[in-house]
């Protein structure tokens, strides 16, 4: 996988700049991860295309792939985590349609701020308005999140993009080529098998990996998504450096340079080990047919945490050794927006920060992982 994952990173770095400026990915990413099976790598091994890679595997993929173009990893992620769990959880029914064809689904969405679900004969009528549908614009269907009301049950709910109304208002400072724009979907009805409950971790099809859910699998995402800006930016200051143009060039022979570089390569290596040590030990439970534990759970998140504002931390120093080079458009000032864009994520957001630092201190007690909130085991 990771010779395909080179062969998809050095497209979408060549194509970074266009999407940027167009909103979405080149046609050439989009045809790259379908050429090269990525879009299958959380697909059971059991369905057409499946490679149901593991933990680490993952991550080397989503790293390399987000060092060629950020935008084109986050859409990687996203698009790969609910094709692959819509593998894993959807009804048979919904998975003979989707699956088993010449080319993969693509299936992007929202899964976090809801809809409204209503229970009727054979499924549900879904309506709603949502944000944040990162890779829509490449999407055959959509993976998005409605609350039942009577129950208060939260399903996932995938359907084709053609029954939704997109809304082309992607206008941000950073992942531009995501084209995350929104959409809202007005009374459709959506077949019981084209669902499943937001917090399954027990699979339909697959094995182990599948009991991480849905948020498991999108914190691991979000993890190797920091960790490949992270080493992206270093290199590409280093480069601009030893390059010797302007300003940049004489940083060189900066001493204090050197201490500075020095000390953000060692932040970040510290981070991405952090993480690959607490993905190795769930991997290791995972495979031996155990599902994480509280405390792992709360170590994910914190690793994820740390990470993304640690690569925060680095982009900013690159932003200013770098100066007018930085400013200017071009792949300096593209990495420093991509990163303070992914900061925003609400996998990174200080809530989540607290309810580690509770369940780290021994504050909860009786307490379990639901989505970023800590609630009752019962």
């Amino acid at each position: 996988m990771t010779n395909r994952a080179k062969a998809v990173s050095a497209i979408a770095n060549e194509c970074a700049e266009a999407g940027d400026r167009d909103g979405q990915l080149a046609a050439p990413v989009v045809d790259a991860f379908h050429r090269e099976g990525l879009l299958g790598m959380w697909v059971p091994c059991s369905l057409k295309g499946g490679l149901e890679l593991g933990p680490l595997a993952s991550m080397d993929v989503l790293e390399e792939v987000t060092y060629g173009d950020p935008s084109a990893g986050w859409v990687l992620m996203a698009a790969s985590l609910a094709t692959g769990t819509g593998g894993a959880y959807l009804g048979d029914e919904a998975v003979a349609e989707l699956f088993g064809k010449d080319r993969l689904p693509v299936i992007a969405g929202q899964g976090t701020r809801p809809g409204t679900a209503t229970p009727v004969a054979g499924g549900f009528r879904l309506t709603g308005s949502w944000n944040f549908a990162s890779g829509i614009k490449h999407g055959t269907h959509i993976h998005t999140l409605g609350v039942v009301p009577a129950t208060g049950e939260a399903r996932i709910f995938v359907l084709p993009v053609g029954r939704a109304t997109l809304i082309d208002n992607w206008d941000v400072m950073g992942l531009r080529a995501t084209g995350s724009i929104d959409y809202t979907i007005d009374d459709v009805f959506v077949p019981e098998a084209f669902t499943h409950v937001a917090t399954i971790d027990t699979p339909r099809r697959g094995g182990s990996f599948y009991s991480l859910g849905v948020i498991g699998i999108a914190l691991l995402c979000h993890s190797a998504w920091a960790a490949g800006i992270g080493r992206r930016i270093l290199d590409e200051l280093g480069a601009k450096v030893r390059g010797g143009a302007g300003r940049t060039g004489t940083l060189a022979s900066s001493e204090a340079f050197h201490e500075q570089y020095a000390k953000a390569e060692g932040k970040y290596r510290a981070a991405r080990a952090f993480v690959r040590e607490v993905w190795g030990d769930v991997s290791a439970s995972l495979d031996a047919g155990t599902p994480p534990t509280v405390r792992q759970h709360t170590l994910i998140r914190i690793a994820l945490t740390n990470i993304t504002w640690t690569c925060h931390e680095v982009s900013q120093f690159a932003y200013t050794a770098a100066g007018t080079i930085a400013l200017r458009a071009g792949t300096m000032q593209r990495l420093f927006r991509d990163m303070h864009a992914g900061t925003q994520h609400i996998t990174s957001a200080p809530p989540v920060i607290r309810n580690v630092g509770r369940e780290l201190a021994g504050l909860a007690p009786g307490k379990k992982w639901l989505f970023f909130d800590l609630v009752d085991l019962a």
